[in-house]
Formats: C-alpha cells, sequence, structure tokens
C-alpha cells in the first residue's frame, strides 16, 4: 500500500495557502477533511509540525463519535462517520472553546472501534489547533456556520477508485495486526481467510464509506478552502486555494 506522505516543499506549500487564512490576536484553528483513508490524520500531524510552534495540537473528530452502546441503542452501529453518528454540539462547542479557555478533548481508540474516556485530555487556547476527520461539516448550512468555528478548511481530494483501494488496504494490515492481539476490533474477522476479509473490506466501502463520501463529505471540496488532490500513489497533483 502506497504509505500517505508529504514531501517538505508540498507540506510548505498546503501551510502557506493555510496560513492565508490566520485570524488576528485568536488561536487559528484549521480544519483538515476527505474521505475516509484519503490521509487526513498523516496531513494533520505534518502539518501541526511544520507551522513552526511546538504548542500546536492536532485534534481528530473520532473522539466525538457517539459511543458504540448509544449507537447500537439508537440503531446506527451501521452508519459509523456519517453526520448522525457524532455528538455535533459538542464538536462545536470544542471548537467554539478552544479560542475562550480549557477545553477537554474525547479521544478514540482504533483498537476498540470505540470513544476512549480515558484518553481524554485538556487543550487551553493553542495558538494553532488542527482537527482532522469527518463531521467537520458539523453538518451544514456550513457556509451560515462554519465561518466561527473552521478558520480554513482543507479537503483532500482523490479519485473514489484510489480511495478504495487505500481502505481496502488500511483494513487488512488492521487485520493482520488483529492476529497477535486479540483485543483488537479487527480480531473478530480473523476467521476470515485472505480473499473473505477483502470482500469484507469492500462490502464496507461500497456500503457505508462511499455514500457517506457521496452525500455528506464530497459536498465540502466546493466549500472547502484549500483542497489538496492525491494521485493514486498518495502524492499530492494539485493545491488549489480560494481567495481569502
Amino acid at each position: 500500500m502506497p504509505t500517505p506522505r508529504f514531501d517538505p516543499e508540498t507540506l510548505n506549500a498546503i501551510a502557506a495557502a493555510a496560513a492565508r487564512f490566520k485570524p488576528e490576536n485568536v488561536s487559528f484553528v484549521i480544519g483538515v477533511t476527505g474521505s475516509v483513508a484519503a490521509g487526513k490524520s498523516v496531513l494533520a500531524r505534518a502539518l501541526g509540525q511544520s507551522m513552526g510552534d511546538p504548542a500546536a495540537e492536532v485534534i481528530s473528530s473520532d473522539g466525538f463519535l457517539l459511543p458504540n452502546e448509544v449507537l447500537a441503542a439508537r440503531g446506527l452501529e451501521s452508519r459509523k462517520g456519517f453526520p448522525e453518528t457524532y455528538d455535533l454540539a459538542a464538536l462545536a462547542a470544542a471548537l467554539i472553546g478552544l479560542r475562550n479557555g480549557a477545553v477537554s478533548i474525547p479521544a478514540y481508540s482504533h483498537l476498540t472501534y470505540d470513544v476512549d474516556p480515558a484518553a481524554a485530555r485538556i487543550v487551553e487556547r493553542p495558538p494553532v489547533a488542527i482537527i482532522e476527520g469527518l463531521a467537520l461539516g458539523l453538518d451544514r448550512p456550513v457556509e451560515a456556520g462554519r465561518a466561527a468555528l473552521i478558520d480554513c478548511l482543507i479537503y483532500i481530494d482523490a479519485a473514489e477508485t484510489d480511495l478504495e483501494a487505500w481502505f481496502v488496504a488500511r483494513f487488512m494490515e488492521f487485520w493482520v495486526a488483529a492476529e497477535r492481539d486479540p483485543a483488537s476490533f479487527y480480531a473478530r474477522f480473523r476467521a476470515l481467510d485472505r480473499p473473505a476479509a477483502e470482500d469484507l473490506a469492500r462490502t464496507v466501502w461500497r456500503e457505508i464509506n462511499l455514500p457517506n463520501l457521496r452525500r455528506h463529505i464530497a459536498p465540502l471540496r466546493a466549500l472547502a478552502d484549500v483542497v489538496v488532490t492525491k494521485g493514486p500513489a498518495h502524492t499530492v497533483t494539485a493545491i488549489v486555494t480560494r481567495r481569502p
């Protein structure tokens, strides 16, 4: 699987594009969104390191997913990642609170595939806060509400066929690792052979991630401040910035 990566020149170009939207005298809140498996967390971490501020905070919106027991009670287990599976009010409050004082940021475990209350942390008015993940539409109308929450929204764009290939490859990496880790969420799939596990991954993509991408994620591309387009090998092929 090609590894998501951003060479220094490309990363500097993205950081420079985002910096055009930096507000005066308050925390600079940057959002990074795009499809599942697009490389959002990789870009967010790299961007945080490149912006020259060791106090930059990288936050995942995954922590604002509703706990699995709540999703189960609401019949939403198979729609995880759709807007209705997030606590959007808590996410909005956290983004506002970042500018005003100390905020408790929840965390998500990709090992247990659930919110991890023990991993929550306190963030207090960071110079730069980068929130990566889904649900950054909060959930629309973005035009009316996003300006007060996110100063610069970066959208990672890629072909659907590439996104599917990256998702399946990532699924299989977790599946392989689960052989040595019975606590992993993916351990339940170890009874499947490799072809069956890959078929399951493609089914998840086709029935959950692709509809979510088309209905709720891709529309944010037209509303983003910076669009970063990637090719099949995760290399950046274009960076487009709208006028601030």
